[in-house]
């Protein structure tokens, strides 16, 4: 027979977002004091309200090394509930004050350079002309930082390559498939895959490079780096000057002011995609970007 004063499990802990919200300043930043600055509240007011998390909790979140106080490795849990929680209340905040201000607010979009630059620049001066009323922030950087910033709640929309594995937290829409071909120095024909090399790519780490690693050696391509950019121009100019062989994008392998550069065969295809935090309330501002980018005809198109 069930007891009806039985409670159905532990009680439900008291936490506010702002406890929340400083644990989340403090694991991202290297000091109290710049994790208060960033929060706009005073050291003391911090470490009051982490002190009264960490009762709440009911177990301990930091420890002391001289003078500073540090997390445990046992608050990684409770920081990383901290940022969802965090995240998905600016979602709803800026959902709130969109709606009852009736605007659209801010957009803060991420790309890869190529897609910047290359691919998307007129979907995002299109979308500027369709929608004076946001202020859309765009920021350049590796896909491996876009996807950070995305899961962290610091982007609403990233282009980027589409990485091996992704969280539940995050959605994947397919925008295009780019063709990788290969560029030698200057001066040297394209020969077989087993005469290309010494290399200049993309640094280790970066999803492209895998890519590309990968690929030369399907083709049987000995793949000794000498030299690293993340700059598509720069690995070009390289191999011009004869540093070595470079893969890049095609749309960034042909140098319009030297079409001398020859560019060899096609060696693999990167996928860019659209990322995004899959938010509990939806922003139609982002979706309506999102839908523009998905509207690309021509080569390399996908879907």
């Amino acid at each position: 027979m069930t007891n009806l004063n039985q409670p159905a499990g532990p009680p439900l802990l008291h936490l506010t977002i702002s406890q929340l919200s400083y644990l989340v300043a403090v694991a991202e930043a290297e000091t109290f004091s710049s994790a208060a600055a960033s929060l706009g509240v005073t050291t003391s007011a911090l470490s009051q309200g982490l002190a009264e998390l960490e009762r709440r909790v009911g177990v301990p979140l930091f420890e002391r090394a001289g003078r500073r106080q540090l997390l445990r490795d046992e608050a990684a849990e409770v920081v990383s509930y901290a940022r969802r929680v965090v995240a998905d209340t600016r979602d709803l905040s800026r959902w709130a004050a969109d709606t009852a201000a009736g605007r659209t607010g801010r957009l803060r979009v991420g790309m890869i350079d190529a897609a910047a630059v290359e691919h998307f620049p007129d979907h995002l001066r299109a979308f500027r002309r369709a929608n004076p009323d946001v202020t859309l922030r765009l920021i350049v950087a590796p896909s491996g930082e876009l996807l950070e910033m995305v899961r962290r709640g610091e982007l609403d929309v990233a282009v980027l390559v589409e990485p091996d594995r992704t969280d539940d937290d995050i959605d994947i829409d397919v925008l295009l498939d780019e063709p990788i071909v290969v560029v030698a120095p200057e001066g040297q024909a394209i020969g077989e895959p087993g005469t290309w090399g010494p290399w200049v790519l993309f640094p280790r780490g970066s999803h492209t490079r895998l890519l590309i690693e990968r690929e030369l050696r399907r083709l049987g391509a000995a793949v000794e780096v000498v030299a690293e950019s993340h700059q598509p121009e720069v690995l070009r100019e390289m191999a011009r000057l004869g540093v070595g062989w470079t893969a890049l994008p095609q749309a960034q392998a042909s140098n319009r002011s030297d079409p001398s550069t020859e560019t060899g065969p096609v060696v693999g295809t990167r996928r860019l995609v659209v990322a995004r935090r899959r938010a509990r309330t939806a922003n139609p501002t982002a979706e309506r970007l999102v839908g523009s980018l998905q509207v690309r005809p021509g080569i390399g198109a996908v879907g």
